[in-house]
């Protein structure tokens, strides 16, 4: 969910749909039979698999300063997904719009080979129109370029702004249309592409939460000086993250792109070098996360097991937070056996719907010693979280029931004290600019609030 023109979209599309039942997320119990088979994760590189002693020594050298139950997650995350870490990448943590959408386009234009491009919203805005232009002007320098964008997402953009790409050479694809003699045989319309992903040369990967738009061209106070709580008159701003993956990882985000369009069975990707030989550019450990409706809850099952496994904190910055009860039940869990569980969440937002519903579940959390904050004088759209300092996420997926059962969603896990500190630092930026919302206020919030979230609450599966 990106804003409230495309939130609403969906829930009416949903509603037509009439779905006979509703889908239900797994039960996640941490399974010791995995960890006492298999001691150690797969780690993998750019030349295959690491051996058990190799994996085991690389591990030992980039967790030294973490968590001692940091390896045991590893392994019980690899079961639960079945996907393994990867070694030797570079990540590089993007604020807000303004910024990642320069990494973005400075990317693009050194782009040699290939540009892929996969994204939730493409408005027809300044933003969206250069970087249009930018995927033109690559493309008739003789670049490969192909557009995935969903076509909920995309439903206020023109048909001519994209056509234009069309003509121009750039491969489009709509992904699941709204109109099913669109693509006879194939009409999953509740089901949504949310990813963000652009690969370019199939040797850098950007991913995140932000789309192609000036809505978020608004930055937030991140990173500032100012006061939080004086706008200086200015509109209020956007607050997102985003990431810059270089490394052996990019080839399993590119794959990602790859399958996603292969399964619209809407025609072939152009014939380019999507998956060059990629040495290793860092020394991060991660994990690639690409869930859908057809597969196995992978972003749900990993989130709930860093809850469940962690041992001395919890921060989660979450745009859309309308959590079902098993991480409630997680969360307080965690909270009542000590960990510092603190939970950054929009104090502004552009879907109130959505706003109500995650507040129905205050007071259950606050009752259980979990803190929450409301983000000020920004429109949080960020969707990350740091456990225990070492396990992090980022990427597109909401705290939603919409996010782990019907959308297409990317998120990286990186392991590592040394993000893990940067993610750190930024949770306490957002801290900054926001206010903690105590158990004694809120047992005090207004009635009609009261009935808004029990109201919310009716509709939390189809938001």
């Amino acid at each position: 969910m990106s804003n409230s023109r495309s939130g609403n979209g969906i829930i009416l599309a949903s509603l037509m749909v009439a779905m006979a039942a509703c889908a239900s997320l797994p039960e996640v119990v941490p399974n010791s039979a995995p960890v006492a088979a298999k001691l150690n994760p797969t780690v993998a590189t750019a030349n295959g698999a690491l051996r058990a002693k190799q994996a085991a020594a690389l591990l030992e050298r980039r967790w030294a300063r973490a968590t001692p139950d940091m390896k045991a997650l590893a392994v019980l995350e690899e079961a639960a997904t079945g996907v393994p870490l990867i070694a030797g990448n570079k990540v590089t943590l993007l604020f807000d719009g303004p910024v990642t959408m320069r990494e973005m386009m400075a990317a693009a234009r050194e782009a040699k080979s290939s540009i892929n491009l996969e994204t939730y919203i493409f408005d027809q805005d300044p933003i969206g129109q250069q970087f249009a232009d930018l995927l033109i002007e690559k493309r008739q320098q003789g670049v490969t370029v192909n557009v995935l964008y969903d076509s909920v997402g995309t439903f206020g953009t023109p048909q001519p702004f994209f056509d234009r790409m069309k003509a121009a050479g750039i491969t489009l694809l709509a992904f699941n249309p709204v109109n099913p003699a669109a693509r006879v045989g194939k009409w999953e319309l509740n089901n949504r592409d949310h990813r963000k992903l652009m690969v370019v040369d199939g040797s850098i990967a950007f991913t995140g939460g932000i789309n192609i738009s000036s809505t978020y061209a608004n930055s937030s106070f991140f990173g500032s000086r100012r006061n939080p709580n004086k706008s200086d008159g200015r509109k209020v701003g956007w607050r997102d993250t985003h990431i810059k993956v270089e490394g052996p990882a990019v080839a399993a985000l590119q794959w990602s792109f790859v399958n996603n369009w292969v399964h619209q069975d809407a025609g072939e990707l152009p014939e380019a070098n999507y998956f060059p030989p990629l040495a290793p550019a860092g020394d991060k450990v991660l994990r690639v996360l690409a869930s859908d409706p057809d597969k196995g809850f992978e972003i749900y099952k990993s989130l709930v097991l860093a809850i469940q496994e962690s041992k001395k904190s919890i921060h989660i910055t979450s745009a859309y937070f309308v959590p079902d009860q098993q991480i409630v039940d997680a969360l307080c869990g965690a909270a009542k056996r000590g960990v510092d569980v603190r939970l950054v969440l929009p104090g502004v937002t552009d879907h109130g719907l959505v706003l109500h519903a995650g507040r129905a579940f205050y007071d259950q959390l606050l009752a259980s010693g979990v803190k929450i904050f409301h983000l000020q004088v920004a429109v949080l759209h960020a969707k990350t979280a740091v456990i225990d300092g070492t396990w992090s996420t980022i990427g597109s997926s909401n705290i939603d029931r919409r996010s782990f059962i019907h959308n297409y969603e990317l998120n990286v896990i990186v392991l590592d004290p040394a993000f893990g500190q940067n993610m750190e630092n930024a949770f306490a930026e957002d801290l900054r600019d926001s206010t903690e919302v105590s158990r004694e206020a809120w047992s005090h919030r207004p009635w009609a609030d009261r009935v808004k979230e029990w109201a919310a609450r009716l509709t939390e599966y189809w938001i």
